[in-house]
């Protein structure tokens, strides 16, 4: 399933060359099918495009050995895809997702009541229904969020611009018919930034569902 393998932490990417994952990296164009979203009943999820150009990517590695791919525009989309191998050529999960909020943390005691919230399993947003907890499926304990580094490219063969450090949580909610809609809560903050606070609204993208 979308995410389902982002358990355990990940280390800080190398500079290497990125990967271009289905013909799909910087400089490239994504096409999406906009019936991924519209045939969805009671989504919160819109987006007036179905045309994404690709000005950034990400890269994280996860301690099992797999690879978590973003791909980013200007204004913040971002498509994801997981692979097992570094090159991004066996991807089998794909994700789309749009920025909802974020903020700075007030204070330390915001920050860590963020934190505290990326532990439980629903998620309550102002504007937005209740989502459930993705990861830990059948545990209804408080659980740790899940760590990681990503590694952001805006060149092709050019060393990364940023690490980021992220401590996020995957909820989601089913909408008919047979359908998902996806929650992402992250705390990040890139090496020498400041934290922020974000949330991003998503769906499971089929491979049949997008082009590059």
């Amino acid at each position: 399933m979308i995410l389902g393998r982002l358990f355990g932490g990940g280390e800080r990417a190398p500079a290497r060359a990125i990967a271009v994952v289905r013909n799909i990296t910087i400089g490239r164009t994504v096409v999406l099918d906009p019936l991924a979203w519209r045939r969805l009943s009671g989504g919160a999820f819109t987006l007036e495009r179905d045309t994404l150009e690709i000005t950034a990517q990400g890269v994280i590695r996860l301690d099992d050995g797999s690879h978590v791919h973003r791909f980013y525009t200007d204004d913040d989309l971002m498509v994801q895809a997981v692979s097992q191998s570094a090159d991004g050529s066996d991807a089998d999960d794909f994700t789309l997702f749009r920025p909802w909020t974020s903020s700075y943390p007030v204070d330390r005691a915001d920050a860590e009541n963020f934190r505290d919230r990326l532990k439980q399993t629903s998620w309550a947003e102002f504007g937005l229904p209740k989502f459930q907890r993705f990861w830990y499926p059948g545990d209804d304990r408080p659980q740790p969020p899940v760590e990681l580094w990503e590694a952001v490219y805006y060149e092709r063969d050019g060393d990364p611009v940023r690490q980021i450090r992220q401590a996020c949580m995957l909820y989601a909610r089913d909408l008919a018919p047979e359908g998902q809609e996806l929650l992402l809560a992250l705390a990040m903050q890139p090496e020498g930034g400041d934290l922020t606070h974000e949330i991003m609204i998503g769906l499971p993208l089929l491979p049949t569902e997008f082009s590059a």
